[in-house]
């Protein structure tokens, strides 16, 4: 099924660009249902219809995109809001209106195809969330945003190993990255749930990544401490002795599911 996408731009030719950039992507496929040239008209617009994507321009005459994007997320917040910016320093603010994505002008195809990628796993994770209310089985979890060398991006929390506390920041590791949060351990334990499993005061590790627990030995003292072998990067984390029960059983369950 194609995407139905929303243009918000008051240039007549950045939307036509748009349209034309979108016709360009093969996956997912994009049907462009309507077009405004400020907020107010595409207040109106959604009056009437709905969109699974919203291409907002974050500067126009009136209520600017960021305005706009608040307002949709109490009017249509099952809708996905990709910021079309000439600044890069609104990806923050972007961030925190829970936008899927920011791109800068001019628009690049394969960065636009690469939104609309993220939009679509998006629409497919709310659809699966539903069905898991209506079941009665567990949502999906939200992405972490973080930033990477200056780029606010998206992490998936199904690709998050383990997060660490360090002196004064939290990295956060998966297969192939380690990233750099401001967040607090404690916030971030709160915001993830049971998936995630505390086993020391400096460290918080995904269910599905463990592997194995073990006695090995200290280099700090010589002597022998608990650690857990996290998956798929096979990094050893010390584990406190008051968490050993409960990742003992965490590490028996993550032994029965495929990883």
């Amino acid at each position: 099924m194609a995407l139905r996408v929303l243009i918000v731009d008051d240039e007549d030719l950045a939307r036509l660009r748009l349209k034309s950039l979108l016709g360009d992507c093969a996956e997912p496929r994009c049907e462009v249902i309507g077009e405004a040239a400020n907020a107010a008209q595409a207040l109106a617009w959604l009056g009437e219809h709905h969109a699974d994507l919203a291409l907002l321009d974050v500067q126009m005459p009136g209520a600017d995109g960021t305005t706009l994007a608040a307002r949709l997320r109490e009017l249509a917040p099952q809708m996905a809001v990709v910021f079309i910016t000439a600044h890069a320093e609104h990806a923050v603010k972007a961030f925190e209106l829970e936008a899927v994505d920011y791109l800068t002008k001019p628009v690049k195809l394969a960065r636009l195809q690469d939104a609309l990628q993220r939009v679509a796993r998006r629409v497919a994770a709310e659809g699966d969330g539903a069905a898991a209310s209506a079941t009665g089985a567990e949502a999906v979890l939200p992405d972490l945003v973080v930033n990477d060398r200056g780029r606010v991006v998206r992490v998936p929390v199904s690709d998050v190993l383990f997060l660490k506390a360090e002196l004064k920041y939290v990295t956060l590791r998966t297969a192939l990255h380690t990233y750099v949060l401001d967040d607090s351990l404690t916030e971030l334990e709160h915001r993830l749930g049971p998936d995630f499993v505390r086993i020391h005061r400096n460290a918080l590790v995904s269910r599905q990544a463990m592997r194995a627990l073990e006695r090995r030995q200290d280099d700090a003292d010589g002597g022998e401490a608990w650690a857990l072998r996290v998956g798929p990067t096979d990094e050893w984390l010390a584990v406190s002795r008051r968490q050993v029960a409960a990742v003992r059983e965490a590490v028996a369950r993550s032994a029965h599911r495929p990883h």
